[in-house]
């Protein structure tokens, strides 16, 4: 009788965790799922547009909210704040991760606690003198909210973000309902894998590169593998997407970072973003970063010239300032063929170290914390070739994409 009882709620709330895994772990998580695929033509829909599903789970509660400017519904772009006031939702905090709540933050600048001028709502910085809600921040919150885009790379801060709010949550006992957003790099499953010896705020978990998986199937690997402190869980609540598919091409509406500032940036980032820890410039001070690369050092092996420049709100102090970088224009680049391939383009990193003059000052320290181990700046120092250096990644990255299937929740 205790079953069918338990098989009934799990109806009524159109859970689709079993529930079995319901009865054995009630704390784990609930999952808010939707109609099958509608018209694939239309496009992936992420939860937050699907208001009438989690809005009176909402009501009569006071809400913290981890958001940013991706944090929108519909075709209109409302902020998901503005919306839920307006329909009487008690919005009691807001938590800012990098880049701030209004996302205007430049990369890596720290941001203190505010209150935000358009809603009057107080504003917490988890990226300023700490990364995780203290209880007082927590204070008085029934049920945090988390809504952000991620794109679907490790060293993106995003994700380590949500580890701090999962962990703050499970020590308060706060339940934490996700809104699920499509991962535009959902294809890609490669990289080396984080030793967490090389644990950093750009490399929390032992995870290749690019793990290709949304945000809330990201939240199940981390409650799922232990990675909270003391091994706590935290209490999910799961809304899903319509019309996803990880193979679908997803173009984001809103800018997930200033640096990230077109759809081209935002496929390449996973790519290139090794060059973060070496000399060369990824245009950082331009118009179009993450579309070039590009170093002083490099003339007369590149004729495309770059030159980076201080702007405000998206890096004050960009790499190579004020000098002409030459290199690589890949603003036209057929990023269809970094899906076709299924893997990271290790191309244009070996072929940049092999052209720089002076490789003793190619890679600076930050490499290390961006490829989470060591060996990787090794093996390229060392003239090891791109298979040789795949080869390396295993039986890691075929280890993870076993233990990740545990994790998705969409086919």
């Amino acid at each position: 009788m205790k079953n069918v009882v338990l098989s009934m709620a799990c109806s009524l709330l159109t859970l689709t965790a079993t529930c079995q895994q319901a009865a054995t772990n009630p704390k784990s998580r609930a999952l808010i799922d939707h109609k099958p695929l509608r018209n694939e033509a239309a496009g992936p829909r992420p939860a937050a547009d699907e208001t009438q599903l989690y809005l009176s789970y909402l009501k009569g509660r006071s809400i913290g909210m981890m958001v940013n400017q991706t944090s929108v519904i519909g075709a209109s772009k409302t902020p998901l704040v503005d919306s839920l006031l307006k329909r009487g939702v008690k919005i009691a905090r807001i938590f800012g991760p990098e880049h701030g709540f209004r996302g205007n933050a430049a990369d890596g600048a720290h941001i203190s606690n505010d209150v935000d001028s358009k809603t009057g709502i107080p504003v917490v910085s988890l990226y300023g003198k700490k990364y995780k809600p203290t209880p007082a921040d927590l204070k008085g919150i029934d049920l945090m909210l988390f809504d952000v885009q991620d794109v679907g790379a490790r060293f993106y801060t995003y994700i380590s973000s949500l580890h701090y709010l999962m962990e703050a949550c499970a020590e308060n006992n706060i339940e934490l309902m996700i809104l699920d957003r499509p991962n535009p790099n959902g294809y890609l499953v490669d990289g080396p894998i984080l030793d967490t010896a090389y644990h950093s705020f750009v490399g929390m978990h032992p995870i290749p590169a690019s793990h290709g998986m949304t945000i809330a199937e990201y939240a199940q690997m981390i409650n799922g593998q232990g990675w909270l402190k003391n091994g706590v869980k935290c209490k999910l609540k799961l809304v899903k997407m319509t019309n996803y598919r990880r193979d679908m091409d997803y173009v984001l509406p809103v800018s997930p970072s200033p640096n990230l500032n077109t759809q081209q940036s935002v496929i390449l980032y996973p790519h290139i973003c090794w060059f973060e820890g070496t000399t060369v410039s990824l245009g950082r001070g331009t118009t179009f970063p993450f579309t070039v690369i590009g170093s002083p050092e490099l003339k007369g092996k590149y004729s495309f010239m770059f030159k980076p420049v201080p702007m405000p709100g998206m890096s004050d102090n960009p790499p190579q300032k004020n000098m002409e970088c030459y290199g690589l224009d890949l603003r036209t680049y057929d990023v269809a063929q970094l899906k076709k391939s299924g893997k990271l383009n290790l191309e244009w990193l070996l072929t940049f170290y092999k052209n720089y003059p002076d490789k003793s000052k190619f890679f600076n320290a930050y490499f290390t914390k961006l490829a989470g181990n060591q060996t990787f700046r090794k093996q390229i120092e060392d003239g090891l070739t791109e298979a040789q250096i795949r080869q390396s990644w295993e039986p890691g990255l075929t280890k993870f994409k076993q233990i990740r299937k545990k994790y998705l929740l969409y086919n």
